[in-house]
């Protein structure tokens, strides 16, 4: 699996890179879109740079064609030229994000000797700081209007999904086996209350307009979910 580091477009999905096998990975990643990290045109990186701008600016419900051509200086039909649809670029967004997501915590899961609480703290951790530096994302991905009717980012957000609840519950049972947390819950209902609450985190943060801590707000949760866990 290639991985491409684009710093401009160093944006990061509140998703968990799982700790499994790359070929598995890929196929969770790539399995709803024909897109490829790799197939990109510069003129289409320049298009995503300007859509996430536009996010951050001015809301999502400002992303169309017409204002995105308006910004890059371009016809409508020159845009077209590059991408098909508005749907289009926010799955070419969703495709990069997680490239550079698994690149970078892949680092942090690598470490099989480190602690599972402070694996699942160094995650989120990382996670929260992109977001603060990147809120496009988070639009993208609360807007669920947007997915309602498209079922090409419906499966890719699900997907995502997948690959941050299987961390989650392969971590987990780590700490369960090592004895670091209590066995009375499963991994997979574990791994729902974590994902839960650390939603709810982040709509808290988007709400307020980005106003909240969102980072400590993160940490202070985690940690409250983590010590309820141990055995």
């Amino acid at each position: 699996m290639i991985l491409i580091n684009i710093p401009k477009l160093n944006i990061l999905w509140f998703g968990l890179v799982k700790c499994i096998p790359t070929f598995v990975s890929e196929h969770l990643l790539t399995k709803t879109s024909n897109m490829n990290v790799t197939s990109f045109t510069e003129r289409q990186i320049e298009i995503m740079e300007a859509a996430t701008h536009r996010i951050d600016s001015h809301g999502i419900q400002e992303l169309t064609i017409k204002n995105l051509a308006a910004d890059l200086n371009l016809s409508e039909a020159a845009l077209y030229r590059h991408f098909k649809s508005k749907n289009e670029i926010l799955l070419g967004l969703i495709t990069y994000f997680v490239s550079s997501m698994n690149k970078r915590l892949a680092e942090i899961l690598t470490d099989e000797e480190q602690h599972p609480s402070e694996q699942l703290k160094a995650m989120f951790d990382s996670q929260l700081k992109t977001f603060v530096k990147k809120p496009a994302i988070i639009s993208i991905i609360f807007s669920e209007g947007i997915f309602q009717f498209n079922k090409e980012l419906t499966d890719k957000v699900s997907g995502l999904m997948d690959i941050m609840r299987n961390n989650i519950i392969s971590i987990i049972k780590k700490g369960q086996e090592q004895g670091v947390y209590a066995k009375l819950l499963a991994p997979e209902t574990i791994a729902t209350i974590v994902m839960g609450s650390m939603r709810m985190v982040v709509l808290k943060w988007k709400i307020s307009g980005h106003k909240s801590n969102l980072v400590n707000d993160g940490k202070v949760v985690l940690s409250g979910l983590l010590k309820m866990l141990e055995s």
